[in-house]
C-alpha cells in the first residue's frame, strides 16, 4: 500500500485538491488512500479462495479434526455426496468473498458504481 500511496500523491488531483486548501490529513484521506486501496481490495476475493482451498490441505497434513480430513475421507470411502456437499459449501464461500470483495471496491472507487438506467 505504501508504494501505490507514493504513486497517488504525485498525481494531478492531489495537486488540485492541495490547492483548495483542505487540510493534508483530510485530503490524503479522502483521495489518495481510497485509491490506494483499490488494489488491496480488489485481492481479498483472490486471496480468500486460496486461504479455503489451502484449508484442507494443512488440516490433513496437522491432522486437525476439521473440514480436510472430513473431506478425503468422503473421497476414500467413495461418499459423493459428502464430498460434493463440501465443494459446494467451498465454492459458495468463494464466491461470497468475491461478492464482498467488489462490493468494498464499489464503495471505494466512484468510478466502479453501477450506472442504473443505460
Amino acid at each position: 500500500m505504501r508504494a501505490t500511496l507514493l504513486d497517488e500523491l504525485n498525481k494531478m488531483y492531489v495537486t488540485s485538491a492541495r490547492a483548495t486548501g483542505q487540510s493534508e490529513m483530510k485530503m490524503i484521506l479522502t483521495y489518495p488512500v481510497r485509491m490506494a486501496l483499490n488494489p488491496i481490495v480488489s485481492t481479498l476475493g483472490w486471496e480468500l479462495s486460496r486461504v479455503i482451498s489451502g484449508a484442507p490441505i494443512i488440516g490433513v497434513v496437522l491432522a486437525l479434526p476439521d473440514t480436510g480430513s472430513l473431506f478425503l475421507n468422503a473421497l476414500l470411502n467413495q461418499d459423493m455426496l459428502l464430498a460434493g456437499a463440501i465443494i459446494l459449501i467451498f465454492s459458495v464461500l468463494v464466491m461470497v468473498g468475491t461478492l464482498i470483495s467488489d462490493i468494498l471496491l464499489m464503495i471505494l472507487d466512484p468510478r466502479i458504481r453501477l450506472q442504473l438506467g443505460e
